[in-house]
C-alpha cells in the first residue's frame, strides 16, 4: 500500500512520525514524505534510514504529482483545494496539525477530505453535527504518542548546557498574535534560577515580517539558562516532556502541555498589528472558535510581563491549582491518552485497502 504524507509545513511533521512508525510496522506498506521544501538533513536523514522516502515538491505541482504516483493514500495536516481530484483515484485523510483555538479546527473539515482522525469524542460529535455527510474516525492526539511509549524522548539538560538541579520552563511563542516583542529583552536575566527552553513557532524563524521576533530570540540564546531549538528541532514533543511549566499566548500547544497534567501560564499581552488594535479587534476574534474561553480556566492568564514570576511561582510550589481544569479540558479536547493513537490510525489506514 501506497501512502503519502502530505508536509505543506515541517511543524505538520510531529503529527505524522507515529503513525508513520505505526504503519512501517506492517511490510506492505510503502511510505513517503511529501515536502514543500527542502527539511533540515536531520529530518530527512532519520526518515531515510526508517526506509521512507522523501520528495520536495511545490504546492502547484501537488496534484501532478500524486496523479503521476497513483498513491493508495494521501495524509494531510490541513484542508486541501485538491482533495476533490485526488478522491477520483486514492482515499484522503486529514489529521490536523493542532487543537485549536483558531476557527479553521472546524472549517478544516468543509472541504473534500474523504476521512479526518478527531483527538475527543467531544470534538467528534460536534464535527459530526457540523458535517453530518462526512466521516470522523476517533483515534486519540498522535502527536503525544511518544510522550508514553518512549520515556527517553525527554531531552539531557547537562547536555544542552543547562543546569538539571533547576525547574526548567519552556517559552513556546506563537509568530501572530505574539508576546515577543513584548517581552523584556533581558528577562532570562530575571529568571536565572529556572532552566529556560525557547522553542519559538517554525514561522517566526523563515518569514520575512517576523524579523524583530527572530532578533530578540537570537539575543536571548545568549544567556547561560537558556536553550534555542535548532530549526530541524520542530517537533515540540520533547520539549514539553522536559519542561516542568510552560509560558505561551493561547496556543493549540496549551492544550498538549496540559495534556501532560503539568501547569502552564498563558500571556495576553500581545503585539498587534494596526489592524487588528482597538475598534478593529473584532478581526482577531473571528478568527478564534468558541474554544478560545477553555484557556480562561486551563491555567494562570496574565495581561502583564510584570504578572509572569509570581505565576511560574506559585504554580511550581503548588501542582493542584487548575488540576481538576487540566483533567477535564484534557478529555473534552484531546481525548484518551494511552500511547496507541497512532495505532488506530494505521490500523483505519490499513483496513480500508
Amino acid at each position: 500500500m501506497k501512502i503519502f504524507f502530505d508536509v505543506a509545513y515541517l511543524y505538520y511533521l510531529p503529527h505524522f512520525e507515529p503513525v508513520i512508525n505505526a504503519l512501517l510496522d506492517n511490510p506492505e506498506s510503502s511510505i513517503t514524505v511529501v515536502f514543500s521544501s527542502e527539511p533540515p538533513s536531520e529530518i530527512s536523514d532519520s526518515l531515510h534510514s526508517k526506509n521512507v522516502t522523501t520528495e520536495v515538491v511545490d504546492s502547484e505541482q501537488r496534484l501532478d504529482y500524486y496523479r503521476k504516483h497513483n498513491p493508495d493514500w494521501v495524509i494531510f495536516g490541513h484542508a486541501t483545494e485538491i482533495a476533490e481530484e485526488l478522491n477520483q483515484f486514492c482515499k484522503t485523510a486529514l489529521i490536523l496539525h493542532g487543537l485549536g483555538p483558531k476557527s479553521t479546527y472546524y472549517n478544516a473539515s468543509g472541504g473534500d477530505i474523504l476521512y479526518r482522525f478527531v483527538e475527543s469524542e467531544s470534538r467528534q460529535q460536534k464535527l459530526q453535527s457540523l458535517y453530518p455527510d462526512k466521516h470522523f474516525i476517533l483515534t486519540g492526539y498522535t502527536k503525544l504518542d511518544p510522550i508514553i511509549n518512549d520515556p527517553s524522548i525527554a531531552m539531557d539538560l547537562a547536555a544542552l548546557g543547562l543546569d538539571p538541579k533547576k525547574p526548567t520552563l519552556l517559552y513556546s511563542p506563537t509568530f501572530y498574535p505574539s508576546t515577543i516583542e513584548n517581552f523584556p529583552k533581558d528577562w532570562p536575566a530575571e529568571f536565572s534560577d529556572y532552566n529556560i527552553l525557547l522553542k519559538p513557532h517554525y514561522l517566526s524563524l523563515i518569514k520575512s515580517a517576523y524579523k524583530n521576533q527572530r532578533a530578540l530570540i537570537k539575543h536571548w540564546e545568549t544567556f547561560d539558562n537558556v536553550y534555542l531549538a535548532k530549526e530541524s528541532e520542530q517537533n515540540l514533543v520533547p520539549f514539553m516532556a522536559t519542561a516542568d511549566l510552560m509560558i505561551s499566548e493561547t496556543s493549540s500547544a496549551l492544550f498538549e502541555f496540559i495534556a501532560l497534567d503539568k501547569p502552564v501560564v498563558i500571556c495576553h499581552f500581545l503585539k498587534l498589528r494596526w489592524g487588528y488594535r482597538g475598534l478593529l479587534k473584532f478581526r482577531l476574534n473571528k478568527r478564534l472558535s468558541d474554544d478560545y474561553q477553555l484557556f480562561q480556566s486551563m491555567g494562570a492568564n496574565i495581561d502583564h510581563y510584570r504578572e509572569l514570576k509570581s505565576a511560574v511561582e506559585s504554580n511550581l510550589q503548588d501542582h493542584s491549582l487548575y488540576k481538576q481544569a487540566r483533567q477535564e479540558i484534557t478529555q473534552q479536547v484531546v481525548g484518551t491518552i494511552d500511547g496507541q493513537s497512532s495505532q488506530r490510525v494505521a490500523q483505519f489506514i490499513l483496513n480500508q485497502d
